[in-house]
């Protein structure tokens, strides 16, 4: 009896120091699981850029005090793995279905409802850009990453910085240094610049910091000073480096008014080569009233006239502007931007591009465009393109573009492309010369944007339109001719893009309006939604204007 008591009580004993154990254990392995799970997080977002798996990483990291004694990782008493894989060694799911990482359990990334990754970039890992673009290796345009910094977060540096009222003559400005400006105006005075040669080298990887609050531009205006610059040769070969530019000091906030600086140059060479690097930038609320000025930019997301979030007015008189590189435009506006007299050539991007509810008006001026190579989002080829890419960098609302008298010439795809934005087109006796062999005057359709409508009204004042009008099936257009305007063409909504992808196959929502002094010449068959006018000033041509379904004429 003593001896099978003893058993008993040494029985008793040896579970309770087990249990204890294994809680121990069980504790122990908690920890280390979540200091894994901790190391896992890390090494996943080092590696990403990287193009390693993650989850190799974390099978590297062992369980310490949690091992089998022979050596295997023990079990987590859920049956699971510390590194959160099932007991076969698969990786386990998230309740819903999805990775840690937001990745679909197939591994494929999940998309956003836009089609567009978080950060702004594109399905295929590829930064998502406007049609501006940005430097390859810098944050997408819009700035998906740009609001969490502001001007008050950069030190800016510059091998000159004036500080108060200034008068200087003939003086050479240099920097070599990344981040750094060649001349820095940081006053509320005025400042006088003439006969200038500045020059910047040194690339900056700042993203936002250079497009939205001029770090490393040649020359930065701010703080409220209204600088006066004449005679100046500037030039900038470096990324990110802008060549004059007029930060306002709103924050970026859209539609705030800036703090009053403003850049007043005239009869000055402004060159260069870098991508992210536009000729005369505006931001912020600032203001640029520019004259007689000769602008070449190179690189790519450059347009020559520039601005960006926090927007501003531009004025221009005078002067040629040259674009050569890819997402480079001739005038990127998310401002009030007015240019009159001037020649304006982009050899490989759209003419102009107005994003959200800003503008750009064109008087007398001559622009030439040959877009051949599509940027971004895009997947059109266009002239004029008016967009809103929801990026924060412009206000949703109406785009305004306004032309009257001068030359518009289109050399490669669709003169007008409006989508994702309500867009109004105001022409005034300009002479349209579309040299594309598929003669489109305007898209009207979806593009590589979501969230806002495709709506434009086109309002025709003694002006002659010619050519095909293509508006999608989820897509709306109201052409408005009066003063003696013609119009020698028809609507379709059977819509291919550049790539080749079908966009629309049926007619959107199409109003038409003549006064008695316009007319309408059909060139096919002709199905709209409304009609206002007489039609005896449409002329069939042969064929038939069907409204609302009826044949009218």
């Amino acid at each position: 009896m003593k001896k099978t008591n003893s058993k008993k009580i040494l029985t008793i004993v040896a579970s309770a120091m087990l249990c204890m154990s294994l809680a121990a254990c069980s504790s122990q392995q908690s920890t280390t699981s979540t200091d894994t799970a901790t190391t896992t997080e890390t090494l996943a977002t080092v590696e990403e850029s990287s193009g390693t798996q993650s989850s190799d990483a974390s099978e590297t990291t062992e369980q310490p005090a949690g091992e089998a004694p022979d050596g295997q990782p023990g079990e987590m008493p859920s049956g699971e793995r510390p590194d959160g894989e099932a007991p076969d060694g698969q990786p386990g799911e998230m309740p819903s279905g999805e990775r840690p990482n937001g990745e679909a359990p197939d591994g494929q990334p999940g998309e956003m409802p836009s089609g567009e990754r978080p950060d702004g970039g594109a399905p295929n890992g590829q930064p998502g850009e406007k049609p501006d673009g940005e430097a390859p290796g810098g944050n997408p345009p819009g700035g998906g990453f740009g609001g969490g910094s502001s001007s008050a977060d950069i030190d800016y540096t510059a091998s000159t910085e004036i500080t108060s009222a200034d008068s200087q003559s003939g003086k050479t400005y240099t920097s070599t240094t990344a981040d750094e400006s060649a001349l820095l105006i940081s006053t509320s005075d005025n400042v006088t610049i003439k006969n200038a040669t500045v020059s910047k080298t040194g690339d900056s990887d700042g993203g936002d910091n250079c497009n939205f609050y001029g770090l490393n531009a040649a020359v930065l205006v701010k703080d409220g000073s209204t600088t006066t610059i004449t005679g100046a040769t500037i030039t900038t070969d470096a990324d990110g480096a802008n060549g004059v530019f007029s930060y306002g000091g709103n924050g970026g906030q859209n539609g705030a008014a800036g703090d009053g600086t403003t850049v007043i140059i005239s009869d000055s060479t402004i060159t260069t080569t870098g991508d992210g690097s536009g000729g005369i930038m505006t931001t912020g609320g600032g203001i640029t009233k520019a004259s007689n000025l000769t602008v070449t930019t190179s690189g790519r997301s450059s347009a020559a006239i520039r601005t960006d979030r926090g927007g501003g007015t531009v004025t221009v008189d005078g002067g040629t502007y040259t674009t050569n590189g890819l997402g480079s435009p001739a005038i990127y506006s998310t401002a009030d931007i007015t240019v009159s007299d001037a020649t304006l050539v982009s050899n490989l991007s759209e003419g102009v591009c107005i994003e959200g509810i800003n503008s750009i008006t064109l008087n007398d001026c001559d622009l030439t465009a040959n877009n051949t190579s599509t940027n971004g989002n895009a997947t059109f080829y266009d002239t004029i393109m008016i967009y809103q890419s929801m990026s924060g960098d412009a206000d949703s609302g109406t785009s305004v573009f306004t032309m009257n008298g001068g030359t518009l010439t289109s050399k490669s795809g669709h003169v007008f492309h409006v989508t994702n934005t309500t867009a109004v087109i105001n022409l005034d006796n300009v002479k349209i010369v579309n040299k594309d062999s598929e003669n489109i005057l305007l898209s009207v359709c979806a593009d590589g944007w979501t969230g806002d409508t495709n709506t434009a009204t086109v309002n025709a004042s003694n002006q002659t339109l010619e050519g095909t009008i293509l508006v999608g099936d989820d897509s709306t257009l109201t052409l408005n001719l009066t003063n003696g305007s013609t119009f020698t063409g028809t609507f379709s909504g059977e819509i291919t893009n550049a790539k080749g992808t079908t966009v629309s196959t049926e007619l959107g929502t199409v109003s038409v309006s003549l006064d008695s002094s316009s007319t309408w010449t059909l060139t096919g068959d002709t199905y709209i939604s409304a009609f206002d006018g007489d039609l005896s000033d449409v002329n069939t041509n042969g064929y038939t204007l069907y409204v609302n379904g009826t044949a009218v004429k």
